[in-house]
């Protein structure tokens, strides 16, 4: 997979195919699965608990894609804390 491990092989330097792109999703749901698992929002600050999902999906996709759906973990993760917070401003401004 040339394009998302850096080989300079003529025929992986193509745009990721279907199954490139499925197996990235793959790798980083598990890794945010596990990041999930120990309670970290910000990838890279989980130390070395998930040192082997985070290898994998940093082997399977590229770094555009890893830094983008690093930066929408985070935003994400703050939508749901003020959609919450929100939430509990209009229960209780309906008291």
């Amino acid at each position: 997979m040339g394009w998302f491990s850096g080989s300079s092989n003529q025929e992986d330097s193509s745009a990721p195919n279907r199954e490139n792109r499925q197996k990235c999703w793959e790798t980083r749901d598990a890794y945010f699965a596990c990041l999930d698992g120990v309670g970290v929002v910000k990838a890279g600050e989980e130390g070395k608990a998930c040192s082997r999902e985070k290898k994998l999906y940093e082997a399977n996709c590229a770094k555009s894609w890893i830094d983008y759906f690093n930066q929408r973990r985070v935003i994400a993760e703050a939508q749901k804390d003020r959609l919450a917070r929100a939430n509990e401003q209009a229960q209780s401004a309906k008291k």
